[in-house]
């Protein structure tokens, strides 16, 4: 188990790798399909679009968190 301290880096790294591989798997089939080289194209959009889903999670996940605690504790 890692310590405590890597919770800020190990939340983004977990959160970036499963919504990237479900998003790019939907958009890869949606736009081209499944047959063919579908993984290899699959893999090729994983492999472009997970380091900018982890800079932006790691750089913006407070902010974004932040904002969202702002928008559900105003009365309605």
């Amino acid at each position: 188990m890692l310590p405590k301290k890597y919770l800020p880096f190990v939340t983004p790294l977990l959160m970036s790798i499963l919504m990237v591989f479900v998003m790019t798997g939907v958009v890869t089939a949606a736009n081209t399909g499944i047959e063919g080289a579908f993984f290899q194209r699959w893999a090729h959009a994983y492999m472009v679009a997970w380091p900018i889903a982890f800079l932006f999670i790691y750089f913006m996940g407070k902010r974004v968190q932040a904002f969202a605690a702002r928008i559900c504790s105003l009365e309605s």
